[in-house]
């Protein structure tokens, strides 16, 4: 079974399997990753779409429409504020920056997550590796 792979070759969206599975988890993460990246200073669409493909040595690749459509629902919730940069060369970008209500929202999510890992490493009887 070969996952679905992007120009880069890293994951982007679920085959089936354990590829989809991983994918899957990740996707309903998106926003908390997102807040995550915000959360090391403000940035843009490419910056942070690179960031959490480095952040993963390259094992995961988000798809753009997924980036835009988090920075959209991020920002409709006010957990995070556009603003357009003011570059002296190339085209405008657009940078977001975390609100403290973003900062508030990835610590929950950051604790959820941790007591959700627990339950299912209990449950699937997984120790660390």
């Amino acid at each position: 079974m070969t996952p679905n792979t992007g120009p880069t070759g890293a994951a982007e969206a679920p085959d089936s399997g354990s590829s989809a599975f991983a994918a899957d988890l990740l996707r309903g993460h998106t926003d908390t990753i997102v807040l995550g990246v915000l959360r090391g200073g403000d940035s843009y669409g490419y910056e942070i779409h690179k960031a959490i493909r480095e952040a993963t040595g390259g094992d995961y690749e988000i798809k753009e429409a997924t980036l835009y459509a988090a920075f959209r629902r991020l920002t409709k919730d006010g957990l995070i504020e556009p603003y357009w940069g003011d570059e002296t060369q190339g085209g405008r970008r657009k940078y977001y920056r975390i609100t403290d209500a973003g900062r508030a929202v990835y610590g929950s999510n950051v604790t959820a997550w941790i007591a959700t890992r627990r339950i299912i490493d209990s449950l699937l009887d997984v120790k660390e590796r």
